[in-house]
């Protein structure tokens, strides 16, 4: 699926060892992305992993399904998104409350790069250069990721940055 805004790479994860992948529904520009149906008691989970929060709470979703937005918090993926609709199901995501432009980018590292493109790839929607070049002109990753190093990537090469 694509979406209106624009993804773009921010903040250290100490998993990945590079920046983070986040969405400003208010930038101008198309993000592509993989959707997946859970519940409503699945996506709370996995939203309160990404807020570094206990699972098992139910998130209140009302502002974000009526009015588009709902901030929970100032910190990273704290901030829950309603992107418009896939037959009839609320598409939610969770990013941060600041903009895109409000924050210092941050680029990727390889493996996480190759898990983002990965996901995007096995939607089926886009062909390996599609998700390479993509990604590659995300803000955070453009200048420093070559849509051939993604590529690369992808087809099981070593890419260097």
């Amino acid at each position: 699926m694509e979406l209106n805004g624009a993804m773009y790479f921010a903040t250290e994860s100490p998993v990945w060892g590079g920046g983070r992948a986040f969405y400003d529904p208010h930038a101008n520009g198309r993000v592509l992305a993989r959707a997946h149906l859970v519940t409503v008691q699945q996506f709370a989970d996995i939203a309160a992993q990404e807020m570094y929060r206990e699972p098992g709470t139910d998130l209140d979703l009302v502002d974000a399904l009526t009015q588009g937005r709902a901030v929970l918090g100032e910190g990273r993926y704290e901030t829950l998104v309603c992107a418009g609709q896939v037959d009839g199901f609320p598409v939610l995501t969770f990013t941060a409350p600041w903009g895109m432009d409000d924050v210092q980018w941050v680029i990727p590292s390889a493996a996480y790069v190759r898990f983002l493109a990965s996901g995007l790839l096995s939607a089926g929607a886009w062909d390996v250069e599609g998700v390479a070049s993509y990604v590659a002109a995300c803000p955070g990753a453009a200048g420093h990721w070559s849509t051939e190093a993604i590529t690369d990537l992808l087809l099981g090469g070593a890419a260097m940055q």
